[in-house]
């Protein structure tokens, strides 16, 4: 059994991506970040960083005690290598797997979310915060979309792999990224041969059950964007 620490956020959706393909055992633990859950000491125990998402593996291949993970692509890798799926078995392609996810946790995640924040969160307007993670954002898609412009379904090729799921979820909102998915053929068509996949569905299926109310109120936005070091205790 795996217990995943869980919330309704991009980073959220991956885990439970490949957790539904997979069809490995797991329980969802919910934490309200909107809430403050993510500083409970007994999370903070698993993740350090406060941060979701994260699990704990009761079963590791290594037959040990049980393991804790944060960060989600560590987390993505570390079950790719657990099942022995989802990632390229030979050199060349796991590689290029790991490329591409560290290419969404460096880039298209952090770029991303800060466009989320400065175009619908930030107090106040700032046309040149929000015309700069707008048009990195672009770019991003840009270098995505000519990837997969020579004629592949996934990003390393045929197989579907943790690199798909770690990029997907900072896609599907393209809109509130003011992000116009028409001026990206290719990105679009791979977009859509992830949405139609059954476990994608199911994945967003859970999220919708878990969190009903996804408005961001002030007192969250204080949670969630006001933390500095005072916040690490």
């Amino acid at each position: 059994m795996i217990d995943l620490y869980y919330w309704t956020t991009p980073n959220g959706h991956k885990i439970t991506l490949f957790l539904e393909e997979s069809g490995l055992d797991y329980q969802i633990k919910p934490i309200n970040i909107s809430r403050g859950e993510q500083f409970e000491p007994s999370f903070l125990k698993i993740s350090p960083n406060n941060r979701m998402p994260a699990i704990v593996d009761a079963n590791p291949v290594d037959g040990g005690e049980p393991i804790a993970i944060f960060e989600s692509g560590a987390i993505l890798l570390y079950l790719a290598d657990k099942t022995q799926t989802f990632i390229p078995q030979d050199l060349r392609g796991r590689n290029e797997c790991l490329q591409w996810l560290f290419w969404q946790m460096g880039g298209l995640g952090p770029m991303a979310g800060q466009n989320h924040h400065f175009v619908q969160y930030a107090p106040e307007k700032l046309p040149y915060a929000i015309e700069r993670y707008v048009k990195e954002t672009s770019r991003l898609y840009g270098v995505l979309n000519k990837h997969l412009s020579d004629g592949r379904d996934f990003i390393c090729g045929n197989q579907y792999t943790i690199a798909d799921m770690a990029c997907y979820p900072w896609v599907v909102p393209h809109e509130r990224q003011q992000q116009d998915m028409a001026k990206f053929p290719a990105l679009a068509k791979w977009f859509t041969r992830i949405h139609d996949r059954p476990a994608t569905v199911k994945a967003y299926e859970i999220a919708t059950e878990i969190n009903q109310n996804k408005t961001v109120d002030e007192e969250s936005k204080k949670i969630l964007f006001g933390q500095d070091a005072s916040s690490v205790r």
